[in-house]
């Protein structure tokens, strides 16, 4: 922003000027050998008759009491308009010891108060400069009041000290304002302020509290390396580009409402307490690179309809974007958030890629109207009833996020934290079918109540909670769980449940509506999902858990709850080969003492022919009979029955008959065990089957 040089004036011909460090420095009058303040009263008095409106003034260096001033300015009113009109102005080093009031002065030329002091009130109120008009180095001891002044040339203020509060309110500059390294030591207001060729505000310094509320900025405007020590209000306000870079926010800073329609830049701006960006409305650039918010950030409802650049923002504490608006952001971050990032409620009009380092990610009934990827580091994710239109992927990255330079993302905000893996906390409400989860924890997921989700595409190591693995001794039975994937919902549900054993998890938020009618048809689907990516043996799991919940729920027949719980007892849903496996050793015993016991005969019963010989000869016929196997009437606990049992028993395993006499008894053990081992043998290998498969 070039700035142009203030009017030059000349140097008095009498030897008093600026420069003179002993007495008066006021410069000589025109024809006198004194300063207007040093005139004889008959010499002022001559002076000041001899003034018209429009006349052009010098007085530089002159010290001015406010009657003196007072006095000047009557001289100059226009008996018109009954205000006070001055030409060419110079009040260069004026030294005003008394309230300075030029309230309504319209001044038609270049005004000059460089350097000059105004230890009493200044007062421009609704003053008209149709020049330029410089305040460069001049201090104001007391308030400075430049409310609705009109600037129609350039306005200088640069270096100048405000140590009271001072007022620009409804100030309207037409061509740039320069307040670069200006000091403003008491409030200052510039609330409606019209700046319609852009200011500078670089490297200046508010020690209190700072107001631009609904101000108007247009042209460029820079705020450089400025430092704002209290509140910085700039809500409502309306910026054509603006540069906020390096610039420090020790207090509040609001930005609330506030419009920027060109490019706006908060490089490596530092905000030391909260920052508010609620409602405001980017139309271009929205330049946060490297900015760090060292307390919570609000940029709730903000609206960015160009690109938003948050790469290496840092903040300490929350980030709210809830029902932000971003339509054509690409990448957002990367960025490390020490707390929440809170997205709910957020629109997302593009394809777009989001780029976080947090403790926690809220994308609550958010809508993404195009494709997104999602790559997290130590988060926890919520998307519960988010809305998604096209494919979406959540993604956990491994190593630290590298920026455009090559460098890492620093995340000295995780020190000492467990790791940086992700999890997802809810998925309830979201239509799944363009979602995509990679490498992510969903063993506190809330699944009960997503829709389509049986097109979940589940990439790379994607866990789930597991079942408590120990033997749980409780009245009886003893109950032993083996390890498989169990959902959030079922472990908050078996924790509630009456006599529940220890190891299942009853603090898991929000899952508290879920039982098992809700459940069934949750494992149902995402057994699919599994069996779709070709992972049996969580299909596996997943159909276990279906099966659990179907026996559980309220809505099952007592013949079917039956049929259902011979099979978990049996097999585990065809799933536990030790249990089919167990029942088979117990059944093959029951059958080998059976046999021992009632089924094998004493003796093999021996055959025997009987037949009727016809007198005279001729065709005899033979009867051949057996006898009817008997039971020992002695020990039948032997070794060779033993034996006969077991070869009985182990044809019986593979549905064969083992060709032994056996008693009537005997016989009926064997058609039991015929029928019942096979299927517990069967059981077995598809549990066997159903956990290797691939």
């Amino acid at each position: 922003m070039t700035t142009p040089e203030p009017p030059r004036w000349p140097h008095c011909a009498h030897g008093a000027n600026l420069a003179d460090p002993v007495g008066c420095r006021g410069i000589h009058l025109p024809g006198y050998t004194a300063c207007l303040a040093h005139l004889t009263d008959a010499g002022r008095d001559a002076y000041l008759t001899g003034l018209t409106p429009g006349d052009r003034i010098d007085h530089r260096g002159v010290t001015f009491t406010d009657s003196l001033l007072s006095t000047l300015l009557d001289a100059l009113r226009d008996p018109a308009t009954g205000k006070a009109n001055l030409g060419d102005t110079s009040f260069e080093g004026v030294a005003f010891e008394g309230e300075a009031d030029f309230a309504g002065v319209t001044f038609e030329g270049d005004a000059v108060f460089a350097g000059a002091s105004f230890e009493g009130y200044a007062g421009f109120h609704s003053v008209i400069f149709k020049g330029f008009a410089e305040f460069g180095k001049a201090t104001f001891s007391d308030r400075a009041g430049f409310g609705s002044a009109a600037f129609d040339g350039h306005a200088g203020f640069r270096l100048a000290d405000f140590e009271s509060w001072s007022d620009f309110a409804s100030a309207t500059f037409k061509e740039e304002a320069e307040f670069r390294s200006a000091t403003f030591m008491g409030h200052a207001a510039f609330q409606s302020a019209i700046f319609e060729d852009g200011a500078s505000f670089e490297e200046a310094t508010f020690e209190d509290s700072a107001a631009f509320a609904t101000a108007t900025f247009q042209g460029v405007v820079v705020f450089r390396k400025a430092t704002f020590e209290e509140d910085a209000g700039f809500g409502s306000a309306i910026f054509e580009d603006v540069d906020f870079g390096e610039a420090i926010f020790e207090d509040y800073a609001e930005f609330g409402g506030a419009k920027f329609t060109g490019e706006t830049g908060f490089w490596e701006a530092r905000f030391e307490s909260s920052a508010s960006f609620s409602s405001a409305a980017f139309d271009g650039l929205a330049g946060f690179g490297s900015a760090t918010f060292e307390n919570d950030a609000d940029f709730r409802s903000v609206t960015f309809d160009g690109d938003a650049d948050f790469r290496s923002v840092r903040f300490d504490g929350d980030a709210d974007f809830r029902s932000a608006t971003l339509v054509k952001a690409a990448v957002v971050g990367p960025l490390v958030c020490a707390g929440r990032i809170d997205m709910s409620g957020a629109a997302f009009g593009g394809p777009v890629t989001l780029l976080f380092a947090a403790r926690r990610l809220e994308c609550r009934r958010t809508r993404w109207s195009a494709t997104a990827e999602i790559r997290l580091r130590y988060a926890t994710v919520d998307f519960a009833h988010a809305v998604f239109e096209y494919p979406l992927t959540i993604a956990a990255e491994p190593d630290p996020f590298v920026l455009t330079d090559g460098s890492e993302l620093a995340e000295t905000a995780f020190v000492g934290a467990p790791g940086p893996g992700v999890r997802v906390a809810s998925l309830r409400g979201v239509d799944a079918a363009h979602l995509v989860l990679a490498d992510v924890d969903l063993s506190g997921c809330l699944f009960a109540g997503t829709v389509h989700l049986d097109q979940l595409r589940l990439e790379g190591a994607c866990t789930f909670d597991t079942s408590p693995a120990a033997v749980r001794w409780r009245r009886w039975p003893p109950g032993r769980f083996t390890e498989r994937r169990v959902l959030a919902e079922e472990h908050h549900w078996r924790a509630t449940q009456p006599g529940a054993v220890r190891g299942w998890n009853v603090a898991v938020l929000g899952a508290g509506r879920a039982g098992p009618l809700q459940l069934a048809p949750v494992y149902r689907a995402l057994r699919k999902a599994f069996e779709d990516g070709k992972h049996e043996p969580g299909a596996a799991d997943f159909y276990y858990g279906e099966m659990e919940m179907r026996r559980h729920a309220d809505d099952i027949l007592r013949t079917e709850r039956g049929l259902l719980t011979a099979y978990w007892a049996l097999s585990g849903y065809g799933l536990r080969a030790s249990r089919a496996l167990a029942w088979l050793g117990a059944a093959m015993l029951s059958t080998i003492v059976l046999l021992m016991a009632f089924g094998l005969a004493q003796d093999t019963p021996k055959q025997t022919a009987t037949g009727t010989v016809p007198a005279g000869g001729g065709k005899v016929t033979f009867e051949i009979d057996k006898d009817d196997p008997r039971n020992p009437a002695g020990d039948r606990f032997t070794g060779e029955r033993f034996e006969k049992a077991l070869n009985v028993t182990l044809n019986s395993v593979v549905f064969r008959s083992s060709g032994q006499d056996l008693t009537t008894a005997g016989s009926y053990i064997e058609m039991t065990s015929r029928l019942t081992e096979p299927v517990l043998l069967g059981l077995a290998v598809l549990a066997v089957r159903n956990r290797v498969k691939r």
